[in-house]
């Protein structure tokens, strides 16, 4: 078995993270980016909600895979050729790349993620139980632009975005990433998941679950803010609100202030009244055809898709 190689490219700035985030905080409507709610706790929490009965991305997606694995490895294999180099892009655990390993038989798989620390049990694993296939462990923040090392993927490839993922980005920033995926593939194929556009009842229940999971989830950024900050959020004093925005066709996340109260942090503070909230996340909804013309936006001429019978899901292959 080869073992696995890492290449850490992204730095942690802890100060610039800070800044970022209080920047945020004293925003007229108060803002900060999704990607403080991945802290090692957010993390746990989120593989949490893919279990829950309400949160249907994970199961419909896994279904799609395994109804049309056939056609849908042939599609991208006819843009790779046999044996592509695999780019799975947020990587986490690499559960779902592994679902496709079978039926495309790739020669190397690139893990790509903000830090190597968290790909290197994944890897270690996937290398015992796949011994042909090289692997590399790649820890970069793509949120900022999508580009690897020279070598990693100089000929056709593959790049996999699964799981809904690109709904947290708005329409202009996910074109500019499927964009950079499409420089990345070297004239490959790129296969994504999409969540598509159904009632807001339901959509709302995915990211308001009966149990709290989704709720724990949001309100543990209160606490990443305090460590990060030096802030003093008393996380009892706000409430998970999720809604969904028709007009953006976005699920949106908050944390809502249940009294008025005061935030201080390491220089500075924000006074929030009763009902006032900070916006936490998005996650955009698509339709097949409103999806297909982005991907033609970002420069892709041939793409087909897959869904689930009740069509609450899209597995996307651009070429």
């Amino acid at each position: 078995m080869n073992a696995p190689r890492f290449l850490q490219l992204h730095r942690p700035d802890d100060a610039a993270l800070a800044a970022e985030a209080a920047a945020g905080l004293l925003q007229p409507a108060a803002a900060v980016s999704p990607k403080f709610l991945y802290d090692a706790l957010g993390s746990r929490l989120f593989d949490a909600i893919t279990e829950l009965d309400e949160y249907y991305p994970t199961r419909t997606e896994a279904g799609i895979f395994a109804a049309h694995g056939e056609a849908i490895a042939a599609a991208v294999q006819a843009a790779t050729g046999p044996a592509p180099i695999l780019v799975d892009v947020g990587a986490g655990d690499g559960t779902k790349a592994a679902r496709l390993f079978a039926r495309l038989q790739p020669r190397r798989y690139v893990a790509v993620d903000i830090s190597v620390d968290y790909l290197r049990g994944a890897l270690a694993r996937l290398g015992r139980e796949h011994p042909g296939i090289e692997m590399l462990g790649l820890g970069l923040d793509f949120s900022a632009g999508l580009a690897l090392p020279g070598g990693v993927a100089d000929e056709p490839a593959l790049v996999f975005y699964p799981g809904s993922s690109i709904g947290n980005f708005a329409p202009a920033a996910a074109r500019q990433l499927i964009a950079d995926m499409r420089r990345t593939s070297c004239g490959g194929a790129v296969l994504l998941g999409v969540d598509l556009v159904k009632a807001s009842s339901r959509l709302e229940a995915a990211y308001d679950d009966a149990l709290g999971v989704t709720a724990a989830f949001n309100l543990n950024l209160l606490r990443r803010l305090n460590t990060l900050l030096g802030a003093d959020f008393e996380p009892r004093q706000w409430q998970h609100v999720a809604l969904f925005d028709a007009a953006q066709s976005r699920i949106e996340m908050h944390l809502q202030a249940r009294v008025a109260l005061q935030v201080r942090w390491a220089g500075g503070e924000r006074r929030f009244e009763a009902g006032e909230r900070i916006h936490t996340e998005n996650s955009y909804k698509w339709t097949t055809a409103g999806f297909a013309a982005l991907l033609a936006e970002a420069g892709f001429g041939t793409q087909c898709h897959w869904t689930d019978p009740a069509g609450d899901f899209a597995v996307f292959v651009a070429c």
